[in-house]
């Protein structure tokens, strides 16, 4: 089990990330989920500078595109292949998202959902090795299910991040990936902190207090392993209250506790 001392206060919610070369706040946005381009705009204004760009987040593109324009150096772009079958699709997908941001790089770009919309093949691989020498993205990286493939990935492959989910409900990343990232140290984005908001629910047997967002947020963090983890806020409101939550720093080991006990009754 992992416990809050190795993560201090002080480095808490920001992080310099040897893979992007750049100092993130660990809170990255992903824009998918209601926010508003005003929000959005709010939400770099508070200083979140990573950010999770699919094709389909249309409200973000043009706030996205209008802040790489003036302080392209401040944000870590993470963007990939709609589809990521073929290296064709894979290389597409990259010019495409260059063409829509007005970027000459990406910071990280990653095949989605990999073995579901996405392969990790020969030609692949390749092609990713290339937009990489290439300059057009930075660093390379996956978004996976498979934890024990994740793993495996982690120890021995080009792989600069992997983007994972993890939670109190769903912790198995403890085990079957996290004790993988030593020897290359790749870079570790959490997604699904709140469990699709049923970590946010009250479920049938449980007396005690129900975690918030931001509680969600504060226990991915407060494991060392974990560099960024996204948040998708549905306004400014809801933005502000998970920038809050993450001024308490890491959790203590009591909460950590609690939040993995309402975790196993959520999941089971």
């Amino acid at each position: 089990m992992t416990t809050a001392v190795a993560v201090t206060a002080q480095d808490f919610t920001h992080r310099f990330v040897p893979v992007f070369g750049k100092s993130v706040h660990r809170l990255g946005l992903a824009a998918n989920y209601g926010i508003d381009e005003s929000g959005m705009r709010a939400a770099f204004e508070r200083g979140l500078n990573y950010v999770f760009w699919t094709p389909t987040a249309r409200k973000l593109t043009r706030v996205l595109r209008e802040s790489l324009k003036q302080h392209r150096e401040r944000y870590v772009v993470a963007a990939g292949p709609t589809l990521g079958w073929f290296p064709s699709q894979v290389r597409r997908g990259c010019e495409r998202a260059l063409k829509v941001l007005g970027t000459d790089y990406l910071d990280t770009f990653q095949l989605y959902w990999l073995g579901t919309t996405s392969a990790w093949t020969p030609g692949t691989v390749d092609v990713l090795m290339k937009l990489k020498e290439e300059g057009k993205v930075r660093s390379l990286g996956v978004s996976i299910h498979d934890r024990e493939r994740a793993g495996q990935l982690a120890e021995s492959s080009p792989l600069d991040s992997l983007m994972i989910r993890y939670n109190a409900a769903h912790p198995g990343a403890e085990r079957d990936i996290f004790p993988h990232l030593a020897r290359r140290k790749p870079a570790l984005i959490a997604y699904t902190a709140t469990s699709w908001r049923r970590l946010l629910k009250r479920p049938r047997g449980w007396d005690g207090p129900v975690p918030t967002a931001g509680d969600c947020y504060r226990f991915c963090l407060s494991n060392p392993h974990v560099d960024v983890v996204l948040t998708g806020p549905a306004n400014v409101s809801q933005l502000d209250d998970n920038l809050a939550a993450l001024e308490r720093g890491p959790m203590s080991a009591q909460e950590l506790q609690w939040m993995r006990d309402f975790g196993r009754v959520v999941h089971g």
